[in-house]
């Protein structure tokens, strides 16, 4: 962004409650406010409880609840919720978990028109975002839409109490990766940048903490709060290199989400520092270090995450194709992509060497 006092920016109307307890106590009064009577509670199979224990808080206004959600939101899955959906008679949707229990409540809006509210329970960041995600053949395709926006949020930290500590890291740092991508997005504003330095220096800080009391009320709590931020920040700009790399390397090779996310973002970042020199000032500045990138990769390995893409399953073999099909799809960076530059880049995360030399 050439001039700060040149752009545009879009308020979305999203209601957030954020309080420990709310996903119980709150999510009844969103779902009376918005007034819905007969409301679908979908979820995933290991967040279930959790969806169950919000099912029963609703009373009469819950007309089941649906525990198929799964990664990436394969298009079978999202059709048998939305037929569920319109079985039940439903007129609105409160998805509970992850971003696999958030896409697919977010296909249920897409298809049906519901509202939907979002109950999340890691750091994903996905229920501030018009952007959905469905995966067809192989092939992860997203678009952005205001169907899907949750009307309502509510962010408990007691949800992510029980967040394992690998899955707490990486889902943490997949949240990093939106306020970094919209630090050089071509939608960018003042506002979106003071969002993403704050998001990523409170999860910055939270993580660790995280890792060291599991269970702090305090820590989960800036933890959901710097996901609120960064969250909120890949709503409000266009995604690049980082999303496309990952939902190739998800849609296409089935690698894990977030831990895929944690991997790729450094490499992402070195590479595209040199025509961002701005973005990277900005998110050295959030992880207090002199270099970003190397600053991320140090986190996210001293908290125990996956350091190279050969840990999460891809194969050599996949490096080329992977790179020619994220080459492929036009969208925008701050760098041109070349199918060359997205191998090198691939090579240097498939190995897990240090991210500088994908800048070069």
């Amino acid at each position: 962004m050439t001039d700060p006092l040149d752009f545009s920016y879009e308020s979305r109307p999203v209601r957030v409650v954020f309080r420990p307890g709310a996903a119980v106590s709150a999510t009844p009064g969103e779902v009376e406010r918005l007034g819905l009577r007969r409301v679908l509670v979908v979820c995933g199979s290991r967040g279930a409880e959790t969806a169950r224990a919000v099912a029963d808080a609703l009373g009469p206004a819950c007309v089941g609840v649906h525990d198929r959600a799964r990664m990436h939101v394969p298009t079978e899955v999202a059709d048998a919720a939305v037929e569920a959906a319109r079985a039940a008679g439903a007129d609105g949707c409160v998805a509970v978990g992850g971003g696999s229990s958030i896409g697919l409540g977010k296909a249920i809006a897409l298809r049906t028109g519901l509202p939907l509210i979002a109950v999340p329970s890691t750091y994903s960041g996905s229920e501030m975002t018009p952007v959905w995600g469905l995966t067809e053949h192989g092939v992860k395709r997203t678009g952005r839409d205001a169907k899907v926006l949750p009307r309502s949020v509510v962010y408990d930290p007691e949800l992510t109490l029980s967040l394992p500590v690998p899955l707490s890291v990486t889902s943490g740092v997949n949240a990093v990766a939106h306020a970094v991508e919209a630090l050089y997005a071509p939608d960018t504003s003042p506002l979106v940048a003071l969002m993403a330095e704050e998001g990523v220096r409170a999860m910055a800080r939270a993580l660790p903490a995280v890792a060291e009391e599991p269970t702090s009320p305090d820590a989960r709590g800036r933890a959901l709060y710097g996901a609120w931020l960064c969250g909120s920040c890949l709503g409000a700009t266009t995604m690049g290199l980082h999303h496309k790399v990952c939902h190739v390397l998800g849609g296409t090779f089935s690698l894990p989400h977030a831990e895929t996310h944690t991997v790729v973002l450094p490499y992402v970042l070195a590479h595209n520092a040199p025509a961002a020199p701005d973005a990277a000032a900005a998110v050295a500045r959030a992880l207090d270090a002199a270099d970003a990138a190397t600053a991320l990769r140090e986190l996210s390995g001293r908290l125990g995450a996956p350091r190279s893409l050969a840990e999460l399953g891809l194969t050599e073999a996949d490096l080329a194709p992977a790179a020619a099909q994220i080459a492929g799809q036009a969208y925008a960076n701050p760098r041109p992509v070349t199918a060359e530059d997205v191998l090198v880049l691939l090579r240097a995360a498939y190995e897990g060497v240090p991210p500088t030399t994908a800048a070069h």
